[in-house]
């Protein structure tokens, strides 16, 4: 009997790219989604499967999201609000919190296996590295907004533990670290990766934040799909919190500078450093490293990310190429 998948979030970026994996191996996906920062044209190649339902609905509204879910047997839940340092915090805090509590609410009903997308900026300011998932989470003050999100995410974990003890269901925690590729958000939602691209790809001045050399690990949104899925069809991750991501570790300069050279262009790259005191006008805090300990998903789930940040990236610089050539911003650009 074929299994019925709810994907939280299915329009975005992450949850598209899961959405056509799940699909493909043969599960029903219901897939919600409010719109707000997901693109319907990310789930043109799922609309063909006749497995596939889509819902607009806010994960906010328990009524609404259940009268989509039905009956299922996963509830994948990807859907978040983030980067409290430009808008709301609280907006940040209320939806991570009601929306997970309404996706769990749905997994206990049914039964069903529970996977959640957790971030690594939950391991905060630890000077371990690289990060493990029994390390701490060493999170700036509440007067700093940015780590809204971090403790949001943290707040959802220790839920998703408790009611799957509670309830006895079977629930994983992952903690996604930079995930990049075709159809992530162009603004700094999706990552310095988008900004950059965009930034050479019109020949103008790429903004790093701080001195560009803290460090970072990105992963290819196909192999974080993979693992999300991993996640999803393994017994062996119940009530276990686990990386997803590649570990290999680049400055956010030398990101500038791959990106200038894969994308073919010629003379010096133009870079500003904006003082963190200027992103937002308001207090803010980074993180130096950010590094996943790889073991715990090699031993339980069988992941391992595969695709080099070179030839990730290349084909990322070829998708978003397109998209500003669609769009006309490219071309006026150049003109």
């Amino acid at each position: 009997m074929t299994k019925r998948v709810l994907i939280t979030g299915a329009a975005g970026f992450l949850g598209s790219h899961v959405t056509d994996r799940m699909l493909a191996k043969g599960y029903d996906v219901v897939a919600v989604d409010d719109m707000s920062h997901g693109n319907s044209a990310n789930l043109e190649a799922a609309k063909q499967y006749p497995g596939f339902e889509f819902h607009s609905a806010d994960v906010c509204d328990y009524a609404a999201l259940r009268q989509a879910a039905g009956k299922v047997d996963i509830v994948l839940h990807l859907a978040a609000y983030k980067i409290p340092r430009y808008e709301n915090p609280k907006k940040t805090l209320m939806v991570n919190f009601h929306g997970t509590h309404n996706a769990l609410q749905i997994a206990v009903e049914n039964n069903a296996r529970f996977v959640i997308t957790s971030t690594s900026d939950v391991y905060g300011k630890n000077p371990t590295v690289p990060f493990s998932e029994d390390g701490d989470s060493v999170l700036g003050p509440a007067t700093v907004a940015r780590w809204a999100y971090a403790a949001s995410k943290m707040f959802d974990e220790h839920l998703v533990l408790a009611m799957a003890e509670e309830a006895g269901i079977n629930a994983t925690v992952l903690r996604i670290f930079g995930s990049y590729g075709p159809r992530q958000n162009l603004s700094w939602w999706g990552g310095p990766q988008a900004v950059f691209i965009s930034a050479i790809l019109r020949e103008e001045v790429i903004p790093i934040h701080g001195d560009g050399l803290q460090t970072r690990s990105f992963t290819f949104v196909q192999d974080t799909a993979r693992g999300i899925v991993a996640a999803a069809e393994s017994q062996n991750a119940n009530r276990e919190i686990v990386n997803i991501g590649d570990n290999t570790e680049i400055s956010i300069l030398d990101l500038a500078h791959t990106i200038h050279r894969l994308s073919g262009k010629e003379g010096s790259l133009r870079i500003t450093f904006v003082p963190y005191h200027e992103i937002a006008g308001r207090k803010y805090e980074d993180v130096r490293r950010r590094v996943p300990d790889i073991r715990k998903a090699e031993r339980l789930l069988g992941f391992r990310a595969e695709v080099p940040l070179g030839v990730g990236l290349m084909k990322t610089i070829a998708w978003q190429k397109e998209q500003l050539e669609a769009n006309g911003s490219l071309k006026a650009a150049l003109v």
